[in-house]
């Protein structure tokens, strides 16, 4: 591996600071398991790389029923599951949280290093689509607040300017009637690169019949992942059936523009696109009903 300077940072004004001194030679570490293997394998390049671990804002975990949860970009994914209250909130999170890499990989590895790492197959960004999350960003003038869904903006490109970082994740609470999921397709059962993944949020009426809102989010069909507010729309006051879960997932498949490579083809990936979307709204659904 290639030398560099580390750094643990201590402020978040520190961290600006380097990155902006350093410009593209210096890198955010939050688990590391995505930037560790690319500058190993020299697909990265740094001069220094910054520790966001030790920063109080970047390691917070907290929830309120009037702000949601507040989810710091270096949280590892075994504090979200292991939390009782918030897997109970946010069950369709957590669908994610469980799948990014191995048990081992989930010590280290955060939901915001995975949407910073802007794969088109990152497993957390459908998901925090779906869950309407907003990326709370610190830079040198201050800080700004981006929609996850205009986050990145190619592969392994995200908005991130010069001496900008990740610094949390704000994500609304659920309030009843509202249910959530996650699922993907991979050749193996665990541990493996998502051929498309689609998550997928519905808020229900009260009588739990009625949908009145729902976010629809697909993985790796696209060059970053891709919203699709058109299946949802054409879900909004319609009356749970089997008939208005099939158009919103055709509306879902037709919106994949998927490429062929060793893990699928295009057509194969459209196809995929609509099954899971069935699938993953009938489980949000089903959560929502039971909340």
């Amino acid at each position: 591996m290639q030398a560099f300077d580390f750094v643990r940072a201590t402020s978040v004004d520190e961290v600006v600071s380097i990155l902006r001194q350093n410009g593209n030679q210096a890198r955010v570490l939050s688990g590391g398991t995505d930037l560790l293997v690319a500058l190993r394998e020299g697909r990265a390049e740094a001069r220094v790389v910054v520790d966001i671990k030790g920063l109080p804002e970047t390691t917070e975990m907290s929830y309120s029923p009037e702000s949601g949860l507040r989810l710091g970009a270096a949280v590892p994914c075994y504090r979200m599951y292991e939390d009782e209250e918030l897997s109970s909130l946010y069950p369709g999170l957590m669908d994610s949280a469980r799948l990014i890499g191995g048990v081992q990989i989930q010590g280290r590895a955060s939901m915001g290093g995975n949407l910073c790492n802007a794969s088109p197959a990152a497993d957390s960004i459908p998901n925090l689509i779906a869950h309407s999350a907003v990326c709370v960003i610190a830079g040198p003038n201050g800080r700004r607040e981006v929609p996850v869904e205009e986050f990145c903006v190619a592969p392994g490109r995200t908005v991130l300017q010069p001496g900008e970082f990740l610094l949390y994740l704000q994500i609304p609470a659920p309030r009843p009637g509202f249910g959530a999921a996650y699922q993907r397709f991979i050749p193996r059962n665990e541990m493996d690169i998502a051929v498309v993944g689609v998550g997928a949020s519905v808020q229900l009426d009260e009588s739990r019949s009625v949908i009145q809102s729902a976010r629809i989010a697909l993985g790796a069909v696209a060059p970053t992942p891709l919203y699709v507010p058109e299946a949802g729309e054409a879900l909004a006051g319609q009356r749970i059936s089997d008939e208005v879960i099939e158009r919103a997932a055709e509306i879902a498949k037709a919106a994949a523009r998927p490429i062929t490579d060793m893990r699928g083809t295009a057509e194969y990936r459209k196809h995929l696109s609509g099954v899971l979307t069935r699938r993953v709204l009938k489980k949000a659904i089903e959560r929502a009903q039971a909340s």
